[in-house]
């Protein structure tokens, strides 16, 4: 049986403190957050579980196997790195780090220290996004020519310390790489600001894959409904997610038939049979504590990679630059 413990009980911290509770043979050994209240709170609704105002007081004390770090972006490096200097695997909620070298640091220490580090881009988890991910590997969609992805809703009042590229457009980033199992090569961004006084709040992006896809990516903290939605249009149709509802949809092309020469200008992509896929909903925090569990106890390899988060941050780094220089930015495939 795993020991795991939370580092951070924040609104995400508290998520992963009420997940490990529920999964069964891991033992919740430890809660911590500066604030020793906030932390007294999270801790006694899920089994009484011992809580801490310093975190390393908590690994030295109950030594757990595996932690969850949902601190603040800014306070990621050094509690990880400490957290590796103890040799415990970690889930780093995302973004892995602040900077691209941070992250670089952080997989070469875990690397070195012989633990397993994930980043919790949770998208992966989504069973909408499990059966996405299936249809695309068996190539049902056929060629692949354009992919979108919407990801709005209000501004968030617990987010301080990043603009909205790095708290949202990571997810999408990440699922553009992983869906599609391409490399993001050239993207240009157009931000915003409209609540915060020094980060963005609206991106607009376009992009290119090494495969040609285009790629268009909206988000904002601005709209009034939360949206969360990809689509894919490919040579027999489109595949839509809902991230929320973890619904997926496949709306299939028709042929016009143009047996008629007088038809022959209307011949091209008409609209065909549409299908929902039935699917077994569950809550993907669950699913990814749940595999990085299995991760660390059957010695595998995340699906989620220290070098996932890492080009996850790259691009989304890229974003904000693109919308403050107004110019494209280019990558190696």
């Amino acid at each position: 049986m795993l020991k795991v413990a939370v580092i951070g009980a924040g609104s995400i911290g508290r998520h992963h403190v009420r997940n490990y509770h529920e999964i069964p043979n891991v033992d919740l050994v430890g809660v911590s957050d500066v604030n020793e209240a906030q932390a007294a709170q999270v801790a006694g609704a899920f089994g009484n579980t011992p809580h801490f105002a310093d975190f390393e007081s908590m690994l030295t004390e109950v030594k757990p196997d595996l932690v969850s770090i949902c601190v603040p972006t800014q306070n990621h490096y050094e509690v990880a790195k400490i957290v590796i200097s103890h040799g415990i695997n970690l889930l780093i909620e995302k973004p892995i780090s602040e900077t691209v070298e941070q992250a670089r640091d952080l997989i070469a220490l875990a690397e070195n220290a012989g633990v397993k580090l994930t980043v919790g881009h949770i998208e992966r988890f989504n069973p909408a996004v499990i059966e996405l991910k299936k249809h695309l590997d068996e190539k049902r969609l056929g060629k692949v020519f354009r992919i979108q992805a919407r990801r709005m809703g209000p501004f968030p009042a617990r987010i301080r310390d990043v603009g909205v590229v790095i708290d949202l457009a990571t997810h999408d980033l990440d699922m553009i790489r992983y869906v599609l199992d391409d490399e993001i090569v050239r993207l240009y961004a157009e931000t915003a600001q409209g609540i915060n006084t020094d980060r963005e709040d609206i991106m607009d992006c376009v992009l290119r894959t090494s495969g040609n896809v285009i790629g268009m990516l909206n988000i904002n903290w601005m709209t009034p409904t939360k949206i969360r939605e990809l689509s894919i249009i490919g040579a027999r149709g489109m595949y839509t997610v809902n991230y929320l509802t973890q619904d997926l949809y496949f709306y299939e092309n028709d042929v016009i038939d143009d047996r008629w020469d007088t038809l022959g200008i209307l011949t091209g992509v008409g609209e065909g049979n549409v299908t929902k896929f039935r699917l077994s909903r569950q809550e993907p925090l669950r699913a990814e504590l749940e595999h990085f569990i299995s991760a660390v106890q059957n010695n595998n390899t995340p699906l989620v990679t220290g070098e996932d988060g890492l080009k996850a941050l790259m691009l989304a780094n890229a974003l904000v630059q693109s919308g403050i220089d107004r110019k494209v930015a280019h990558f190696d495939a």
